[in-house]
Formats: structure tokens, C-alpha cells, sequence
């Protein structure tokens, strides 16, 4: 899927005060290759900037100009982000916090469990729970899996933002946590990047954003029992022919289950945010 997140002709609008300073300014964008609101919503806000100069982002606005389910290709949203003018915090305050349950969208090929199956003569053939079982292979559905995403935004002062400063968190974005990290167990947390911006007064904003996956044990597949993944390492099926002694065919089977990892873990600590 071709996803594409790009700015309008006409955006950047600018509201300036009787001082000539910027009071707010809206942008605009279209976004195309996502079908569903939830993942729209992450790629705006992880698409733009929380600052534009002195202005705070304040709101970001999506609407839907052409959805297909069936085809996210063809999707269409419209985005409109606003920024005004921000409360100004002091270097050194307290971080806030935010987080979003609402959940990533995952393809799968297997079920947790299947809860009928009935055939129009016979016994219907048994696939041990792959979904979409066709002659060519499993085709499987999207489905919404539980994902936690969260942000941490802190107030320095230019000091404490170094060029080291920022490689560092430039090294570990994409990252997942190889120890223990705010309440979560290593394997668990994907460090998503970080976005900075200078601030009146001469202050910097960071917010650091994260997403968390639970670990798993003893996950069936069909007959198969995988013993163990970490929230963030990605499990996949082997399928192949097996015969169905009731139906008396052959059918598309899981006959192995495997675990792969996909992201390199590293400690967190470099952040200085581990608390």
C-alpha cells in the first residue's frame, strides 16, 4: 500500500497581530493509501510538526473525501492542522503527558479460535483457524490489534540540548527497549522520534513519542503453540496441503509458526527521560 502525506497549494495560512508576530497560522494536506480514521489520525500527528515558529500545534483536523475499505489505494482525506499561540511554560516545569489506546491495524491469516463451519453437503473442511483459505494460498483480514501510544513532551534549556543530544535520540528512534522503560518489560516499547523546536525565551520543546505492545507466551496457531514473542518481534505462518480425513481433501493447514525480529533493541537510558 502507497501511502502519501503531502501539503496543499494554498496552505500556510498566516493571521499576523497589530505587532506583525504570527497569532496563528493553518495548514493544510491530503492524505492518500488509509482507509481507517485511527491510523489517519497517527499519520497527521506524525507527519507535522507540535510547533510552527513561535505557534503551537492546537488541533488536527481530518475528513474523509473518497474511502474504499476494500482498496486503502484509493483513499482520500482531507487534513487541516491549526497552530496559535502557546502558553508559555517555564524551562525545567513538570512534562505532560498524552496518550491514545485506539489501537493499530494488523493483517493476520489465523483466528484465535474458529465458531462454526458448515458446508452445503458433507463436512466442511477444517483449516485450523487460517482465514480466507483459497487454492492459491490464505488471503487473511485486517483486523484492530491493541497498540499504546504515548508522549512525553519536556521544556530545556539550550544547554541541555546538544548536537550529542540530538544524534543520540536520532540513534535510538525505531529502536525497541532492551531493559525495563516507565512501567513496561523490555521488548515492549518502540521508540517512534522525537520532535524539537526552539521556543520564546529560547527554550526547546521536545516530545518523545512511543508506542507499546504487550509480550506474548504460549500463543496457539492452529495445533501449533508458540512459546514466546516480544510485543514488538513479528510472528508469521507457513501454510501447506494437508489432507482432512473428514472432508476428504485437501486443505491449507498452518504446519509451522515462526518469530522473527524486526527492530534492534538498545537501552533507553540516552534519553534521560527513564523514570
Amino acid at each position: 500500500m502507497a501511502i502519501s502525506f503531502c501539503e496543499k497549494y494554498d496552505s500556510r495560512t498566516i493571521t499576523t497581530g497589530s505587532d506583525g508576530a504570527a497569532e496563528s497560522a493553518e495548514f493544510a494536506y491530503i492524505l492518500r493509501g488509509v482507509a481507517d480514521d485511527s491510523s489517519a489520525r497517527t499519520l497527521a500527528s506524525n507527519s507535522t510538526a507540535v510547533a510552527y515558529g513561535v505557534l503551537a500545534r492546537r488541533s488536527i483536523t481530518i475528513e474523509p473525501v473518497h474511502i474504499d475499505t476494500t482498496n486503502a489505494d484509493a483513499c482520500i482525506w482531507d487534513v487541516t492542522v491549526q497552530y496559535g499561540v502557546a502558553d508559555e511554560p517555564e524551562a525545567g516545569d513538570e512534562p505532560t503527558f498524552s496518550f491514545d489506546t485506539t489501537g493499530g491495524t494488523q493483517h493476520i491469516t489465523q483466528s484465535k479460535q474458529n465458531i462454526s463451519k458448515t458446508a452445503a453437503s458433507g463436512a466442511a473442511p477444517d483449516f485450523k483457524g487460517a482465514i480466507g483459505v483459497t487454492s492459491n494460498g490464505v488471503e487473511g483480514v485486517d483486523i484492530t490489534v491493541p497498540v499504546y501510544a504515548f508522549t512525553y513532551t519536556y521544556y530545556l534549556e539550550p544547554g541541555q540540548v546538544t548536537q550529542s543530544f540530538r544524534m543520540q535520540i536520532f540513534a535510538l528512534t525505531g529502536k525497541v527497549n532492551s531493559g525495563s522503560f516507565r512501567g513496561f518489560a523490555a521488548g515492549e516499547v518502540l521508540f517512534l522520534g522525537a520532535t524539537g523546536s526552539v521556543r520564546r525565551g529560547e527554550k526547546w520543546e521536545i516530545t518523545f513519542r512511543f508506542a507499546a505492545s504487550q509480550n506474548r507466551t504460549n500463543i496457539p496457531v492452529g495445533t501449533i503453540t508458540v512459546p514466546s514473542k516480544k510485543g514488538w518481534e513479528y510472528l508469521w505462518v507457513k501454510y501447506a496441503e494437508q489432507e482432512d480425513e473428514n472432508a476428504k481433501t485437501l486443505v491449507q493447514q498452518p504446519i509451522a509458526a515462526y518469530v522473527e525480529r524486526v527492530y534492534d533493541e538498545a537501552s533507553f537510558a540516552p534519553l534521560e527521560i527513564n523514570v
